[in-house]
């Protein structure tokens, strides 16, 4: 139980981390896009190539482009928090109860 647990703490950080990460490249992302930048520049091919990818599904489903304004980055960063606090909540919870069990047994 003690190995199941901590698996469940170290995907849930890991998954933390990266929702934070990909969250920071969407705001970078969507700040570029204010500007007209090289589209030949590295760093903003990266950005691009990351986020054009999700926001072209979300457009599909829900056009999001109001009076000369993308609020695709916008349901984007949304879901990042919804995701942030449901699921690695979740197996944050999921694996302390685990380790509650565990140590209640223990004691008995």
């Amino acid at each position: 139980m003690i190995v199941l647990r901590n698996f469940l703490l170290a995907l849930a950080m890991v998954l933390d981390t990266l929702l934070s990460i990909y969250f920071w490249i969407v705001i970078a992302s969507a700040v570029l896009s204010w500007v007209n930048p090289d589209p030949y520049n590295p760093i903003v091919r990266f950005l691009r190539a990351a986020t054009e990818p999700v926001y072209y599904r979300i457009r599909r489903v829900i056009p999001l482009y109001f009076g000369g304004i993308d609020f695709t980055p916008l349901v984007v960063l949304l879901a990042i928090q919804f995701l942030q606090v449901f699921l690695v909540g979740t197996l944050n919870q999921a694996a302390w109860n685990m380790g509650g069990q565990a140590a209640g047994q223990f004691l008995r």
